[in-house]
């Protein structure tokens, strides 16, 4: 069995964060997001190759990734000619594939279980089954509406407050059988949730939906990559590095820590880190490899990508700063979002 995991998105959503790392290589902690979902997929004994549809910028998550031997499992990748939409990927990319096919949108963090869906579909002998999750403001999104045996009914896009039926959106988690994709034209942009999925209602076909009321997020937004990060500190969500364990303070054995730094947790501090004296590490703050935080600084709610520079006596709270960026002495910075290299002189108020 195979799983295809479209990666081919531009992530404008988290710009500028996004202009040199895809999203599949934007870090969750120390660990590229793309790993949490093959740490997912690798559940299922049954799946024994990952296909990434990819189309920006595929040499950069082909030198993280590699054949996969790493991440243990095989991975193969399949780059789009140009961008195909949702359905033209899902057909472009499982091109040769004869068996039920697991699609993961290339955004989506959740600790579904694979296994159960699989055996739902094929019990049920579903030609496309699709993962929903409630959410509560449902007019804020498109929903799906099901019957009491999960029998998909329709579609409704963004509906008003006196339409809603239901509380259920798409989660982005697909089992496909690939006899279907000859309904998806070829070389053209086709979406997955506008033109395909309604095929299976006007055709009468067996079509499900599985309702998933675990967690679940979708990290495309500042907002949302930020607190994921806070999910996983609170234990929401359960993974390494923290693995459950509430405010703890997660801190590499290579860091340098002063004795005279105050840490204030839940935290992470990754390798080759520099806190020096006088200097705050406040909660939810994530501080990524090689970082530096000078005499007297203070980082809050912050999350800080590698090789980046905290200026004494600076204060940045609740942000995210790129790869390699320079925060002046004394500046302050709170609630912005930085790109790669980015530099604010001494005493800005940002």
């Amino acid at each position: 069995m195979k799983a295809l995991l479209l990666v081919g998105g531009q992530g404008t959503r988290l710009r500028p964060l996004t202009i040199h790392s895809p999203k599949p290589i934007v870090p969750i902690f120390s660990r590229p997001f793309l790993h949490y979902q093959l740490d997912l997929i690798k559940q299922v004994p049954e799946i024994d190759e990952v296909i990434l549809s990819l189309n920006y910028q595929p040499e950069l998550i082909e030198s993280v990734f590699g054949d996969g031997r790493d991440a243990g499992i095989k991975i193969r990748y399949v780059v789009e000619p140009t961008p195909l939409g949702t359905a033209g990927a899902v057909r472009y990319a499982a091109h040769g594939v004869t068996d039920s096919i697991i699609v993961f949108n290339g955004d989506v963090l959740t600790q579904v279980d694979l296994r159960q869906l699989i055996t739902f579909h094929r019990s049920r002998k579903s030609r496309a089954t699709i993962v929903l999750t409630p959410v509560e403001n449902p007019t804020a999104y498109g929903l799906v509406e099901t019957d009491s045996s999960g029998n998909i009914l329709r579609f409704l896009e963004k509906p008003k407050v006196e339409e809603i039926t239901c509380d259920t959106i798409n989660a982005g988690i697909y089992i496909l059988e690939p006899d279907t994709f000859d309904r998806i034209p070829e070389g053209i942009a086709w979406s997955i949730e506008r033109s395909f999925f309604p095929s299976f209602i006007e055709r009468r076909e067996i079509f499900l939906a599985s309702i998933y009321r675990g967690y679940w997020i979708d990290i495309g937004t500042p907002e949302k990559y930020m607190q994921v990060h806070r999910d996983i500190m609170d234990g929401r969500y359960s993974m390494p590095p923290f693995s459950g364990e509430r405010g703890k303070a997660c801190m590499a054995s290579s860091a340098n820590v002063s004795d005279r730094a105050q840490l204030d947790g839940p935290l992470f501090i990754d390798e080759g880190c520099d806190i020096r004296a006088g200097a705050t590490i406040g909660p939810y703050t994530v501080l990524g490899r090689n970082c530096r935080v000078d005499e007297d600084a203070r980082v809050s709610g912050a999350i800080v990508w590698p090789e980046t520079h905290i200026g004494r006596e600076a204060r940045v709270t609740d942000a995210i700063l790129g790869r390699a960026c320079a925060i002046g002495r004394n500046a302050t910075l709170s609630h912005g979002v930085l790109g790669d290299n980015t530099h604010i002189a001494d005493h800005s108020r940002l």
